[in-house]
Formats: C-alpha cells, structure tokens, sequence
C-alpha cells in the first residue's frame, strides 16, 4: 500500500515540470512588473505618497488641514485645488507636485488626487439654506476691525492676542511665517474639525461670523507677522545678544 503514494507522487511530478516550462527562461509573469512612479494613477497610493503626511490619513488632519471636511470641499473650488496642488503656495510649507513646477507627478496624477479629494470627501448640499462666505476675500480688510472681531469671535479660545488658552497659539510667528493670507481664512471659514476648532457658525452660538469680520481678522492676524520668526529673544534682548555675540568674537581675536 505504501506504493500507491509514490506513484502519485511520480503522477504529479511531469505536470509541475511542464507549468514551470510554460514560462520562457528569465521571462517575467504577467503582472510581476513594477509599476513606475509616474504611472501610479491610484488616488489611495498618490494620496498616501505624497499628502498624508501634511493633511493626515484618510484626509483627517495632521500638521496641515484636514481635507476630509466636506465644509472646507463646499467652499473651495476644484480649480483652486488642482493649482494648489500642482503649483504649491509660495512662502508656506505647501510643494508644488506638478511636474511643469518642479515636482514629480504628473498632470494625470495630479487630475487624479484632485478629483478623488472631492469625489470621496465631499458632501453635496451641507451647506444648504446657509450664507456661506467666499474662498478668497472680496475686500480689503481692516487690523483694527479685525482685533475687535478676534475678540468677539475666536479670544475665548485663542487668548486676548492670540497667545492661547484654550486652543493653540495663532499669533505666534513661526506659525504665522508658515501660513498664507489666505489659510488663515480658510482655517477661520471652515474650522478644524480635527482639534475641535468650530466652523464660521459656531464660535458664538446664533452669530456667524460676516464675510467681511472674516476678511478683517485675518488682516489682523497677518499684521502680527515678523520679519524674522522663530527668533527666541524680544527686540531688546536681541540686540543684548547680538552685542554679547560680537564682544566675544572680539576677545576670541584677540586671543588667536
């Protein structure tokens, strides 16, 4: 009886042999290939590659805004955010993908991670029966205006200047050197669902911010701006330090 296996086994051999002629020697399978970079066309991939990092999983926030906010998708425009994510914004931490900008996808991939942002995150007619504000300003906006409206609207939160409290810190210059005008209006608009930052509607209960109160205090806010953020010494201090500076390299010529 112990025969019968073997000769199965004999049986089967031939077939395993032939299967494996059927491929031409160094020839390889279908489907083994890997797939180059700028023929990636998955938005899962080209989200995960080249967003998640700034804008999180599954668009949920992270160092950056969520884009999985179907407030923040009704606002915006399809255009604006196929250039922004072909041409970068300028003076932020926001690249440029496209690669007519210097980056490394091209104008199919960048179609494709536009299109699924909105396709998959957005949520037609949230903002119904609402006045929403504009994406971009339509006037020019107003500090003094605006510090009374941070006031009203975002101080509880935020602290008196911006400091923080209860929320994080908006004024402070690294912070500001980091933003655009206006991401610190889509920040204000469409909140950050992520960090429990309420929309336009919800900073006072019943009182939604104006397009315009929205306009001035990101005017405030950007006049708040340095010309040299992340310096860790106030004005005076920093002329303190810098004579100090010079003195010693003074004395360490002296030295040599």
């Amino acid at each position: 009886m112990s025969r019968i296996p073997r000769l199965s086994a004999f049986a089967v051999l031939p077939l395993v042999l032939l299967s494996a002629c059927s491929v031409p020697n160094g020839q390889p399978q279908n489907g083994s290939e890997p797939v180059a970079p700028n023929q990636v066309v998955d938005f899962g991939t080209l989200y995960a590659q080249n967003c998640a990092a700034c804008h999180g999983a599954e668009g949920r926030g992270g160092a950056s805004i969520p884009l999985a906010n179907p407030v923040y998708l009704a606002i915006v425009d399809e255009n604006a955010v196929h250039n922004v994510v072909a041409n970068g914004v300028r003076g932020t931490s926001m690249p440029a993908f496209a690669q007519s900008a210097g980056g490394f996808l091209t104008d199919e991939q960048i179609n494709v991670i536009t299109s699924g942002i909105f396709s998959r995150w957005g949520r037609k007619g949230i903002l119904d029966r609402t006045n929403p504000p504009s994406y971009a300003a339509k006037t020019t906006g107003d500090g003094a205006r605006g510090e009374i409206a941070f006031g009203t609207y975002c101080a509880s939160c935020h602290g008196s200047e911006g400091q923080g409290s209860k929320a994080s810190a908006i004024s402070n210059d690294s912070f500001l050197a980091l933003v655009s005008d206006q991401g610190l209006r889509t920040i204000v608009i469409t909140g950050r669902p992520d960090l429990g930052a309420p929309d336009w509607r919800g900073n006072v209960p019943g009182k939604p911010m104006s397009d315009q109160e929205i306009t001035d205090v990101v005017a405030w806010l950007a006049s708040r701006r340095v010309q040299s953020p992340g310096q860790p010494y106030s004005a005076s201090n920093y002329a303190q330090h810098q004579h100090s500076e010079h003195h010693d390299s003074e004395q360490l010529e002296k030295r040599k």
